[in-house]
């Protein structure tokens, strides 16, 4: 069961609580980088920089809150691994690092998943305030 979304001229799916219409309940193995216990390690279809990545959970979960303690101790490891894989593969100098839990805060695809977005020298014109540019207007605390 899948809704369709429009924003600008994409188009999101929107996926069911069910797990055989889920993206990330189903992916082929030719995206899978890396399996653990309890993630698959894919690169993202629609990269923000060369080399994003993401942490998707096996299991299907919606929320970074479902995860079992197990798996969320899994997680923060995995994220530190792949930094450095991806620092030695693209060269990058930093990461942004984010979870859109839910679809207020912009999740499209109800299914766990962690973006890993690697960060180069002069990527943007001043990066200053990262992930506080979600809401605008309340970004540049540091200039009020």
């Amino acid at each position: 069961m899948q809704n369709t979304e429009k924003l600008g001229k994409k188009i999101f799916m929107r996926f069911s609580k069910d797990k055989e219409s889920c993206l990330f309940c189903n992916l082929p193995s030719e995206r899978i980088i890396k399996k653990t216990k309890h993630f698959n390690i894919i690169k993202d279809l629609y990269p923000i920089s060369k080399g994003h990545t993401l942490i998707t959970s096996i299991n299907h979960y919606r929320y970074l809150r479902d995860l079992p303690e197990e798996a969320v101790k899994e997680l923060w490891s995995l994220v530190i691994v792949t930094q450095k894989l991806l620092m030695k593969e693209y060269v990058c100098s930093d990461f942004n690092i984010g979870i859109n839990d839910g679809s207020d805060a912009g999740q499209t695809i109800n299914h766990f998943h962690l973006h890993i977005i690697p960060r180069y020298e002069g990527d943007v014109k001043n990066p200053k305030g990262g992930v506080r540019w979600i809401i605008p207007e309340k970004a540049d605390y540091w200039s009020k």
